[in-house]
């Protein structure tokens, strides 16, 4: 089993989504924002979105049309209400402020407990990279300042767990990536994919769930950020 070498450690690389804050409150709030836009301005498309699973099977139906947009969640999001706005027979021009109404929502995200400490301390003693396959923007959101720098799946055309947008972030940083310790709640985006790129990895398991891939071990294992701050301080 491994264990975490903390003195090879030179840089951090940070998921956002369900590490820093939960990702689903979040996202039920900015469908709920759109929700009501589209009620005063597409009713017709207010009717179809509050049906149960529309936008769901919608989204599905962009995924399958534009493959090219897997990586790209902002582009994937705004094409799906576009196509819903089409479906209902309303303005499909109307996408646009449609998903800034989403998207403004969407990084009014209500952080851990842990998180922002967590951010301070390591931000203070490590270069860190945010990693993510989502649409948060750390500037947007308000924690651009701990971060040296950002990559998205979108920006890079890569997702988790593809070993290159972990290298990508190394790389940012400034160090080899088996300098790195990547730290995130996804067992294989951010687990396997740490692991497969040569990093230490540090899961955050909030929930208490099991670690399904035998062949693969994260470095340390921790409940919460507060937790994992304590051995990195020692």
């Amino acid at each position: 089993m491994p264990m975490l070498d903390i003195p090879r450690i030179r840089a951090i690389t940070l998921d956002l989504d369900d590490t820093l804050w939960p990702i689903w409150p979040t996202i039920a709030r900015a469908e709920a924002a759109l929700q009501a836009w589209l009620a005063q301005h597409a009713p017709a498309a207010a009717a179809m979105h509050a049906a149960p699973g529309a936008l769901r099977e919608v989204r599905l139906q962009m995924s399958a049309q534009r493959p090219d947009l897997a990586h790209d969640m902002t582009a994937l999001r705004r094409e799906s209400i576009r196509l819903l706005l089409t479906r209902a027979g309303d303005d499909p021009a109307l996408a646009e402020p449609a998903f800034e109404v989403f998207f403004a929502e969407r990084q009014r995200v209500q952080f851990f407990e842990d998180a922002l400490p967590a951010l301070e301390f390591l931000s203070s003693r490590f270069p860190v990279v945010a990693l993510s396959n989502g649409n948060a923007d750390v500037q947007r959101v308000g924690i651009g300042r701990h971060f040296c720098a950002a990559f998205s799946s979108r920006t890079l055309g890569v997702g988790k767990p593809d070993p290159r947008m972990f290298h990508v972030g190394a790389r940012a940083a400034g160090v080899a990536p088996g300098e790195v310790l990547h730290i995130g709640d996804d067992v294989h985006l951010d687990g396997v994919g740490a692991l497969n790129a040569g990093m230490q990895m540090a899961w955050v398991n909030r929930d208490g769930h099991a670690w399904e891939p035998v062949s693969h071990t994260p470095h340390v294992t921790v409940a919460e950020l507060r937790s994992l701050c304590d051995l990195l301080r020692d």
